[in-house]
C-alpha cells in the first residue's frame, strides 16, 4: 500500500506492507536510490505493518519495487502503474 502527503514542493510516500509478508527484511529499492538493496529499509510499526517514507519533488515518475530477503522481488499492488518490469509511482 502506498501512503500518501502532498504539499507544493514535495510528496511523501510512505511504503507499507502487511505484518508477516514477506517474512525477513525488506527494503524498497528503486531509481530514486540508485536501486541499492537497503537504502530505505522497511521498520516495523506498532500493529505490525511495515513501512518506510521517501519524500520526492512533486511532478515526477520513479521505478521501484520491494527486495526481501533472499533475493526475492514483490511488486506493489497499489502501484500508479507498471512498465513490465518495475512498480511506477508519480508523484
Amino acid at each position: 500500500m502506498l501512503e500518501r502527503t502532498r504539499s507544493k514542493k514535495r510528496t511523501e510516500i510512505t511504503f507499507v506492507l502487511p505484518a508477516g509478508h514477506p517474512a525477513g527484511e525488506v527494503s524498497v529499492v528503486g531509481d530514486f536510490n540508485d536501486w541499492r538493496p537497503g537504502a530505505h529499509p522497511m521498520i516495523e510499526r506498532p500493529d505490525g505493518s511495515r513501512a518506510v517514507t521517501v519524500t520526492f519533488p512533486v511532478d515526477q515518475q520513479h521505478g521501484f519495487r520491494y527486495l526481501a530477503d533472499g533475493g526475492h522481488w514483490l511488486d506493489e499492488e497499489g502501484a500508479d502503474g507498471h512498465d513490465g518490469r518495475n512498480c511506477l509511482l508519480h508523484t
